[in-house]
């Protein structure tokens, strides 16, 4: 198995052992959860529209890193602080995408990485 770590300083750093991106065999990226993390290492601390939109931000960066735009997302998972926020974020979110959406789930955790409302990762295509 061949694989490539991607990153860009575009988006922030991993904050623990994992990387922001992992590119397989040529033809996957395998993209980490996003929070709301600012490229600087700063929290995004406004509601859960303020903390979706540098979510988004932050999964383009690391999409375009390696060429790619979210038409080429799969597939991916939202991780949610409470069910409550699922039509803003599904709003917000469903804008990333000019034709057909990938294949997603949703869910409601106990918690998420500092305290956050959301997370999403996904596997793109190329």
């Amino acid at each position: 198995m061949v694989r490539e770590i991607v990153s860009t300083g575009d988006a922030p750093a991993a904050i623990g052992p994992y990387s922001q991106a992992v590119a397989a065999e040529g033809r996957f990226l395998f993209l980490s959860g996003q929070i709301p993390l600012k490229p600087d290492g700063t929290l995004v601390h406004g509601d859960i529209a303020e903390q979706t939109r540098q979510v988004v931000a932050n999964l383009k960066a690391v999409l375009a890193a390696r060429g790619l735009t979210p038409i080429n997302l799969v597939k991916t998972t939202i991780f949610l602080s409470s069910m409550e926020h699922f039509a803003t974020v599904n709003e917000i979110y469903g804008s990333l995408f000019e034709g057909a959406p990938p294949a997603r789930s949703t869910v409601a955790v106990a918690g998420l990485p500092r305290g956050v409302d959301v997370e999403i990762e996904g596997i793109a295509v190329y």
